[in-house]
């Protein structure tokens, strides 16, 4: 079985064809990648993976479990790393992480070592209180993709993770990326 299946993929806007007839396989522990300029369909194509939108044409799996038909059973494969931080403001760091385990069904012993771990792996363990509305750029980043990572999903995307990142930011998901690999 495949990390993704992707087959015959199609997706319009009115006129204009976003995504035109993809189909790709990525094997278990792959790494993938759409390289393309601004407007080529790439994070469409992962919004209509991830079942974010709905495709016109085509079928794509996580796992062998067809996102459109079981998305709730397909996104508990995966986690989603959007170029945008899509963490709660309002909350603090540790708050965010607590929601998302909640949300994956992990108990609460579980998630309380999850998220004493992704806050010091993502270097916010002194921030963990703060709201993350406080917190910087990279800072936000760091917790979206420790969100994404929380359930330590079988599948990850990335849309851009690390675009407009301070370097050091941006080696510490470098890092991160590379040791779930391993």
């Amino acid at each position: 079985m495949n990390a993704i299946e992707v087959e015959h993929l199609t997706k319009r806007f009115g006129t204009v064809t976003a995504v035109d007839d993809i189909s790709l396989s990525v094997q278990n522990g792959g790494i993938f990648g759409f390289l393309g300029p601004n407007g080529a369909g790439k994070t469409t194509t992962i919004r209509l993976i991830t079942g974010v939108l709905t495709p016109d044409a085509g079928s794509a799996r996580i796992r062998g479990i067809d996102i459109h038909r079981h998305p709730i059973d397909a996104k508990m494969q995966m986690g989603v790393i959007p170029e945008s931080s899509t963490v709660y403001g309002d909350l603090s760091a540790e708050q965010n992480l607590h929601l998302t385990g909640k949300m994956y069904g992990m108990p609460r012993p579980i998630r309380e070592e999850r998220v004493d771990e992704l806050l010091t792996k993502m270097g916010l363990l002194a921030q963990r209180k703060y709201p993350v509305r406080t917190f910087s750029k990279g800072m936000k980043q760091r917790v979206s993709i420790a969100c994404a990572i929380m359930h330590r999903p079988a599948v990850l995307f990335l849309d851009e993770p690390t675009s407009g990142l301070d370097v050091q930011s941006r080696r510490l998901v470098v890092e991160t990326i590379h040791q779930m690999n391993e």
